[in-house]
């Protein structure tokens, strides 16, 4: 009873902390303990946030406080994207860079301001990884402007015929060559062998 009255108490005094100070509030998209979503009503007990499938959580207020929060929106809704693509090797590099840029500035929800950038971030096993970074003006936007990008990098890509990489090995086999044939264990290579081996191995008869 008293553990349970306990944590009562503590989502109580994490409620009053939330009123008082609003490091959240209603309309705000947050991540916490694992949850994401757009809160919709904060109560003494606990807030609840509505995810992306439009589900409804009851969070208790002490994980506010005492977990790590993310508010996507406290003091300005605008958040960064980034967009890995990886290209194959010997491909225009230079080509792929100017492409991704004007993909970003046609993309509708990418903000002109911060300015989108592409960056050339590593030589990967199998392709030339790039990123391309842009801004959007809300959190919420998020899914259908990564599913945007992705279908106008796909066919511009393909237009100027760069391909998109995909994960791959190459395998060197090399022969051996061996002076001796290879037997079965226990059988003879030649007449000569077996001839002498059936010799070896008949009996002695004495005269």
């Amino acid at each position: 009873l008293g553990f349970g009255l306990q944590e009562i108490f503590a989502n109580f005094v994490s409620g009053l902390i939330i009123l008082f100070e609003r490091p959240v509030r209603v309309g705000d998209i947050v991540t916490v303990g694992g949850v994401e979503g757009v809160v919709t009503r904060i109560q003494i007990r606990a807030t609840t946030i509505q995810d992306w499938d439009r589900r409804e959580l009851l969070v208790p207020n002490r994980e506010f406080i005492t977990n790590q929060l993310i508010n996507w929106t406290l003091s300005d809704p605008v958040t960064r994207l980034i967009v890995p693509v990886g290209i194959a090797y010997g491909s225009d590099t230079t080509r792929a860079r100017e492409l991704l840029l004007d993909i970003a500035k046609r993309c509708p929800h990418v903000l002109n301001e911060p300015e989108p950038t592409v960056v050339f971030r590593s030589f990967g096993d199998s392709a030339l990884l790039f990123e391309l970074r842009v801004f959007i003006p809300t959190r919420d936007c998020w899914p259908e402007v990564v599913s945007a990008l992705h279908f106008m990098i796909d066919n511009a890509f393909r237009d100027a015929e760069i391909e998109i990489a995909f994960p791959q090995r190459d395998i060197h086999i090399r022969s051996i060559h061996s002076t001796l044939p290879i037997q079965p264990h226990g059988m003879p290579t030649s007449a000569g062998e077996k001839s002498g081996a059936e010799t070896a191995a008949a009996p002695r008869q004495d005269g």
